[in-house]
């Protein structure tokens, strides 16, 4: 199944080093034995009025004997603890086998591309000639990749925020929550983006918290180190977050405009659920991000992630992709992902009742409901009008006080 991810894993020497742990953990519980058999001996001499010293010398030389074990032991613990955080989860049986994004799999799509009678611009013209996107003024307040929302480019991305919380909680049954935009280390390990995505974090200096990358690290951790009860699952919850993402390794890919920023705004669904649910959880969480691109009428597609394209801690990954005008071609705004128990065995979240008696892990699931800058691109594009303006799409006019058009600019 590793090959299938792509992933080249020394299995051999991890079970070799976990294999010689257990080894010598029986070798200190046979010490430890012969440690109180030396004690008893020593106190029996005592009471007969006996010399002790042989039995004396020989539990020192036991005692030490067990702490260079117990330095052994720890040290290979460590070392398989830290190979098996690098592996990652289990892909799910219907997932397809593939090496690559080719092999991914045409799920749905819904409404079409829009009938344009000029050609496209794209959402960096587009938004810099309205004068509600300024590039160059992020990047001198921060540096590349950061962009000032000005004006009705502000409304829209605020306007959105709110249309999709209260979609999701009105109509979805999701609670909202405002979780911390930093979390700890453990909060980080336990969603899986630590060890291994280190060098993607923003980490700050000093304090040792990250900033969050996607809501996903405080929400699915809320519940961390807790037993639930069955009656109350699933749990849902739906939240606002910026996300700050290093996006080490993607230079030259998609540099200019919004489609991957250091820091853009997004709002999250996440679900604790049965094992016996979860898949169900999925499709419905799956439906839930589509309805909002359904409100706002964009042509958008579903597809499930091969072995070779699925995040590390998935088992199951479906991704709603929009299409964009001006590339001719359909972009990621969501991902939804069932991870099963990957990442609660990592943060302990179990669940009892029922006829559950013993706790067992819970599966959870998380969606973008959606990537708001990314939602932002796809209204620019999609919405363009021949004479430069933007007309915004009919769900969102409630939350642009009226506002149904970003008027073209001035002549």
């Amino acid at each position: 199944m590793l090959s299938q991810r792509g992933y080249d894993t020394d299995i051999d020497g991890l079970l070799a080093a976990d294999d010689k742990r257990r080894g010598l953990l029986h070798q200190a519980e046979e010490l430890r034995r012969e440690l109180n058999r030396c004690s008893k001996q020593i106190g029996e001499a005592r009471r007969r009025g006996e010399d002790a010293a042989a039995e004396m010398d020989r539990m020192r030389t036991v005692s030490q004997q067990i702490k260079d074990l117990e330095r052994e032991i720890d040290a290979l613990a460590e070392e398989v603890n830290a190979a098996l955080l690098m592996l990652p989860n289990v892909p799910h049986e219907s997932v397809a086998v593939g090496a690559d994004p080719s092999a991914n799999t045409f799920v749905r799509d819904c409404g079409e591309p829009p009938k344009l009678s000029f050609l496209p611009k794209s959402h960096v013209e587009l938004g810099e000639a309205l004068g509600i996107l300024d590039f160059e003024r992020g990047s001198k307040i921060a540096g590349a990749r950061f962009v000032l929302y000005k004006g009705l480019g502000a409304r829209l991305e605020r306007a959105l925020i709110n249309f999709m919380l209260d979609l999701h909680v009105r109509e979805h049954g999701y609670v909202e929550v405002l979780p911390p935009f930093m979390t700890n280390a453990e909060s980080m390990t336990g969603t899986g983006q630590l060890p291994k995505f280190e060098e993607d974090l923003f980490k700050v200096e000093g304090f040792g918290y990250y900033l969050v990358p996607t809501a996903e690290v405080p929400v699915t951790n809320i519940h961390r180190d807790e037993i639930l009860s069955a009656e109350g699952l699933p749990v849902k919850y739906v939240a606002y977050t910026p996300c700050f993402r290093s996006e080490a390794g993607s230079y030259g890919k998609d540099v200019r405009g919004l489609i991957r920023q250091h820091q853009f705004n997004k709002v999250e669904l996440v679900k604790l659920t049965t094992p016996e649910s979860s898949y169900h959880e999925l499709e419905s969480l799956t439906r839930d991000a589509e309805e909002v691109l359904r409100r706002l009428g964009l042509h958008y597609r579903v597809v499930s992630l091969c072995t070779g394209d699925l995040g590390f801690a998935a088992s199951k990954t479906y991704d709603l992709e929009v299409w964009l005008p001006s590339l001719g071609e359909y972009k990621e705004i969501s991902s939804c992902s069932n991870f099963e128990d990957f990442q609660t065995r990592r943060m302990g979240i179990r669940y009892k009742g029922g006829q559950v008696k013993k706790p067992a892990f819970v599966h959870s699931l998380n969606g973008s409901g959606l990537a708001i800058g990314r939602t932002v691109v796809a209204i620019l594009e999609n919405y363009q009008q021949a004479d430069g303006g933007v007309v915004i799409p009919p769900a969102l006019v409630p939350y642009m006080d009226g506002a149904a058009l970003i008027p073209p600019p001035a002549a």
